[in-house]
């Protein structure tokens, strides 16, 4: 029992050094990923907390599990009205625009390393993702955000492109381990994964909204563990029938945020949180599982392979890909280039040729794991100030006086409104009317007497209802609680 105690003990103690770390990397400009990693490595064989962990395949499990409800949490926080406009300049860089990058890096790494062409394309696959949450990390410590769509598109890029990596990455070992036999035969691999990835991810997000407004649990507290089931099923069910479960995943999370449903706020908190203890939790076994001073013999081509990917692989890529859209300006598509940070998926990716026994894996895993901390140290700590020279930074709308409007704005655009007998809303749940996000029905009072509303909450004939909202989205709300031969203007609040 003691062993256990201990165990526990540590696992606690790495979870709040990670937690108080985030708040050091806001002030030190620096993203959280490459904190926890120190965390990690200092915990490790080679640092003072002499932990022993020798487990790629534990690393590995961590690590998909962790991706599962990172990209699905992703998929949540997607606005969809944002990334519609730059779907195609998204799915374009997060497909096309990865294999460019791999081959541009694997035709270098080629000729600097003693690897056969497969294994440098399967070296280059791993390192092909992006991950965007890193750069909005360091730009938030910063107090800036960036101009026009370039924010959406990366958040697009970054959420989507995993899937392809992933993809390339178990392609290539199957080609070095014997398992594919040849190049074309991937082509239809490819097709089956993603199309059956897209169509069980979106209808696996619509049947989530469903089953969530019909099943009306009886305790609040049960809703999260329902959406991490419906999560897990989602991907398991698409991996087992060929298809891509992680990008099944991403558009689940984007479907299900496309739809209104019962605690809804409180369900995308629950997941964002989910998403942050899985980041924790992966980043501090990867850094428990390397070795620094095994790194130290690869840093000459890992810096190599670095200046490649920065300098050549990721800025053609990008040029290349948004050559069609001419309405981005060149000094976006440098923004873009040097935003391509790589993230926590490659370091993941990494211990897939371990787990399967590839020749040179150890020193993939290494070379991989330092061109990630030098990306993103690198890269981390000069977009700021490349996107203020650029001219494409605005400042982050967090200040308390634009709080303090926005809060005023709120007050002065509530109003109110009645359910009349007959009307569409009578009788169904809030979740069934599929209100728009910017609306907001803060009291339901019935007989005389106010009560909070919730999804799950049916309405009645009589019910008054206090709602934030205004426009289009306040006349859709008001056709569907009155009669349309008693249209009448709502009643504002005096602010």
């Amino acid at each position: 029992m003691a062993l256990f105690e201990y165990i526990l003990l540590g696992v606690a103690v790495l979870l709040l050094l990670s937690v108080i770390s985030s708040k050091a990397s806001t002030q030190l400009g620096v993203p959280t990923l490459v904190l926890f990693l120190a965390i990690g490595m200092l915990a490790g064989s080679d640092g003072p907390g002499g932990i022993y962990f020798d487990s790629p395949w534990l690393a590995q499990s961590l690590g998909t599990l962790a991706l599962i409800f990172i990209l699905f949490s992703g998929g949540l926080d997607t606005k969809w009205k944002e990334a519609k406009s730059v779907l195609w300049r998204g799915a374009i860089l997060s497909t096309l625009g990865v294999i460019l990058t791999a081959a541009i890096v694997a035709y270098a790494a080629f000729y600097v390393l003693d690897f056969t062409m497969l294994e440098a394309m399967l070296l280059a696959a791993i390192i092909s993702s992006t991950d965007a949450a890193a750069v909005f990390s360091i730009l938030r410590s910063k107090q800036i955000s960036l101009k026009g769509d370039l924010r959406p598109l990366l958040e697009l890029e970054s959420g989507s492109n995993d899937p392809m990596a992933i993809f390339l990455t178990t392609s290539l070992i199957g080609l070095i381990m014997g398992q594919v036999t040849s190049p074309t035969a991937l082509m239809p691999m490819f097709a089956q994964q993603m199309a059956l990835g897209a169509v069980f991810g979106i209808i696996s997000g619509r049947s989530m909204a469903y089953l969530i407004n019909r099943i009306r649990l009886d305790y609040e507290g049960l809703y999260p563990v329902l959406t991490i089931s419906l999560v897990l099923v989602t991907y398991t069910v698409t991996s087992i029938l060929g298809g891509n479960g992680f990008l099944a995943v991403y558009l689940a999370g984007l479907a299900l945020a496309n739809h209104s449903f019962i605690h809804k706020r409180s369900l995308m908190h629950y997941h964002d949180s989910v998403a942050w203890l899985m980041q924790i939790a992966m980043f501090l076994t990867l850094g428990l599982l390397v070795y620094p001073t095994r790194l130290i013999p690869v840093a000459g081509i890992s810096l190599f392979i670095c200046f490649v990917l920065m300098f050549m692989a990721r800025p053609i890529s990008v040029l290349l890909c948004l050559l069609p859209f001419r309405q981005m300006s060149l000094k976006e598509r440098v923004l873009i280039s040097w935003v391509g940070l790589r993230g926590s998926v490659p370091i993941i990716l990494a211990t897939f040729p371990l787990i399967s026994g590839v020749g040179k894996a150890d020193m993939i895993f290494n070379v991989v794991f330092f061109v990630v901390l030098a990306s993103v140290l690198l890269q981390g700590s000069t977009i700021p100030f490349l996107a203020r020279r650029l001219g494409l930074d605005m400042p982050l709308e967090i200040q308390p006086e634009i709080a303090a409007k926005q809060e005023k704005e709120a007050w002065e655009s509530l109003f109110k409104l009645k359910v009349f007998p007959g009307s569409a809303a009578e009788g169904r749940q809030i979740a069934d009317l599929n209100i728009p996000d910017d609306t907001w029905i803060a009291v339901l009072r019935r007989d005389g007497h106010p009560m909070r509303p919730v999804g799950s909450t049916v309405l009645r004939a009589g019910d008054r209802l206090t709602v934030q909202s205004g426009g289009q989205s306040l006349e859709m709300l008001r056709q569907l609680v009155e009669k349309k031969e008693k249209a009448n203007p709502p009643d504002q609040l005096e602010a």
